[in-house]
């Protein structure tokens, strides 16, 4: 197997770093190893000695399809002029009935201006096959584009998001699990619900803890009007706010509790500001499968034990974002 070409600059900042480390400079070498991550690499420490690799895997070219290796690899049209009505993005694995029952769902009620951008992530073989059917023609309604976007291995469920976030033309980024299936027009309602600047994430289903302890944050209920997050079954938010609070935290390869953690992230306040607003409206034409993500409890599979961790980490004792009693 060949060994991947290590950078001069990259190697003598680790170089470097394990020179701080022996010296006990801690802060040295937390910057200098910011410095290697930062530049696409990743170190391993073996004792005194250590191991550079690279940070994601490579971009591939296979069947025609660039397959990225990392989100950070996609091209962003974040800076480009916002276009069309909505942006809504689907990750798509291993259920291509779901993905293409939305998909169908989606070009029937869909408003002219919806963008419906799909990422492969890693996808199955019957997923796959399926996907390069839908690369192959443009399937769309008029005024409805589909994109797919590729990825090499699967980067998990934040990473493949923020790989499909990063092509979103539209003002509004809709997040749609494939299980979540639309009845009729759910675009033009979530658009509607953020025209209100107060508003900063919106769904059909809301999620509201129990009281505004800390602790609590593991007993998210569900809710509807003014709520403390949305469930990731469909969640939509602007792209700006993308642009200026994201990306999403990739250590969530699992959904589980990506959305409580990503709805904080919109409403929490800047400044002297009060927190912005999430709001489940009521009557939206969408079902909700089984199969549809969801928040999990603290003490289910592994995964979700450790993103439940990581949202206490970014939200403990931030009873301010909640809205229920004390």
């Amino acid at each position: 197997m060949t060994r991947p070409h290590v950078p001069p600059g990259i190697l003598d900042a680790a170089h470097a770093r394990a020179r701080a480390r022996e010296a006990h400079d801690w802060p040295e070498a937390d910057r200098l190893k910011r410095l290697i991550e930062d530049g696409g690499w990743r170190v391993v420490d073996r004792g005194v000695d250590f191991a550079l690799a690279p940070a994601a895997p490579p971009d591939v070219v296979e069947g025609g399809h660039v397959r990225y290796g990392s989100s950070g690899s996609v091209p962003s049209r974040l800076d480009d002029a916002a276009v069309g009505v909505a942006s809504v993005v689907i990750v798509a694995n291993d259920r291509p009935e779901e993905v293409e029952r939305a998909l169908s769902a989606l070009r029937e009620h869909g408003p002219d201006g919806t963008q419906l951008v799909v990422v492969a992530d890693g996808p199955s073989g019957e997923q796959a096959t399926a996907l390069e059917a839908l690369d192959a023609v443009d399937p769309g309604a008029p005024g409805i584009v589909t994109e797919v976007i590729w990825t090499s291995q699967r980067l998990g469920q934040a990473a493949a998001l923020n790989a499909g976030i990063r092509r979103a033309e539209a003002a509004i980024v809709i997040v749609l699990d494939p299980a979540a299936h639309p009845t009729g027009d759910i675009v033009t309602p979530l658009v509607e619900a953020l025209s209100d600047e107060t508003v900063a994430v919106a769904g059909p289903w809301g999620l509201r803890a129990r009281n505004r302890a800390e602790a609590d944050l593991g007993h998210l209920e569900p809710a509807s009007g003014d709520v403390d997050a949305i469930a990731g079954g469909c969640l939509a938010f602007r792209r700006v706010d993308f642009a200026e609070r994201g990306p999403l935290d990739e250590r969530f390869r699992d959904p589980a509790w990506l959305d409580a953690w990503w709805s904080l992230v919109l409403r929490e306040p800047r400044g002297a500001e009060p927190p912005r607003r999430a709001v489940a409206l009521t009557g939206l034409p969408v079902i909700r499968h089984e199969s549809a993500a969801a928040v999990g409890r603290p003490d289910a599979a592994r995964p979700a034990k450790r993103n439940f961790y990581r949202l206490l980490d970014r939200f403990r004792g931030r009873d301010d974002l909640l809205s229920g009693p004390r």
